[in-house]
């Protein structure tokens, strides 16, 4: 990729913090951090709102499990992080763990430290024995560290992982959301292998697009390229088997991938039923090929017999 195509990638971190914020302020979900880094902006579709609430609890629900298999002595990766609220919501939960870490662009941890600077409210989590130190583009502390890295460049990955003294025998579950899809296959695929290498017992957990073969994944693939954003990666794991072999090849033990649509009907319907009344959904066809271009693949090293395969929907 270009810079111009860097950038473009890039302004994806705004839009989609700009859908989550929506998204909580019609009350999907709670998060009262996510007003520090986005205000609310222009109306999303119900269909776009829903889209994102499956994200989120999906994704959450794989990590609730690892995080309580693990009693959350553990450590979490966030890979392209862009301007996630995570780490503070586990804090309010009381169940962080030992050592969060985020990883994105210098530009974008660059402004990351900037909204966690200038916000009391994002600083309250952090003790005094935290030590938190907040540099120009990057953040360290003894529980969050938010570092500034390319991740298509696995040697500086590597040197930034170890110059923070990450354990890497204790476990990790490492996260990407809308990232490896946007990476050239061999570069992804050097990523998921340095984790899997590294991290014998981890969690790997994957949220992107998926089944772009049709005309509705056509039409989504060229309403990107309108941006500059090409989804280099979209042909490389073009299926669900793709999703779930890309880790068995690159020193994963297992591996699994649901679409989205599937996902969606796994989330507790109390839930489903009340997030369904907080708007009209005139087409509900279109959620669903919405839901169905999307995935959750996750994959796991289990040395320690922890129980990572109980791990799933």
């Amino acid at each position: 990729m270009n810079q111009s195509q860097d950038d473009a990638v890039i302004s994806t971190n705004d839009d989609a913090t700009a859908c989550k914020r929506f998204a909580v302020h019609m009350g999907y979900w709670e998060d009262k951090y996510i007003q520090y880094f986005a205000k609310v902006g222009d109306r999303k579709t119900p269909e776009i709102n829903r889209g994102y609430y499956a994200r989120i609890k999906g994704i959450f629900f794989l990590l609730d499990q690892f995080l309580t298999l693990t009693d959350s002595q553990c450590q979490v990766v966030s890979f392209g992080a862009g301007f996630d609220t995570l780490f503070w919501q586990l804090k309010d939960r009381g169940c962080a763990p030992k050592v969060f870490v985020e990883v994105d662009f210098g530009n974008v941890t660059e402004r990351k430290c900037r909204c966690i600077r200038s916000r009391r409210q994002l600083q309250e989590v952090f003790k005094t024995e935290d030590n938190l130190k907040i540099e120009e583009k990057e953040i360290h502390s003894n529980c969050y560290h938010l570092l500034a890295a390319d991740l298509r460049d696995v040697d500086v990955i590597e040197s930034k992982i170890t110059s923070i003294g990450l354990d890497r025998s204790l476990p990790t579950v490492f996260i990407t959301e809308c990232v490896l899809v946007y990476m050239e296959p061999n570069k992804s695929a050097t990523l998921i292998n340095w984790a899997g290498s590294h991290f014998k017992t981890a969690l790997f957990l994957n949220y992107e697009q998926v089944n772009m073969q049709d005309r509705f994944g056509h039409v989504m693939i060229e309403n990107l390229k309108c941006r500059n954003c090409t989804l280099l990666g979209a042909l490389g794991c073009p299926d669900l088997q793709s999703q779930k072999q890309r880790f068995l090849s690159n020193h994963w033990q297992s591996s699994q991938a649901y679409s989205m649509d599937e996902v969606y009907r796994y989330l507790p319907s109390q839930e489903l039923s009340r997030i369904e009344k907080l708007e009209f959904l005139d087409e509900v066809d279109l959620l669903d090929q919405l839901l169905s271009h999307y995935c959750i693949s996750w994959a796991f090293n289990d040395d320690k017999q922890i129980g990572l395969s109980s791990i799933g929907f």
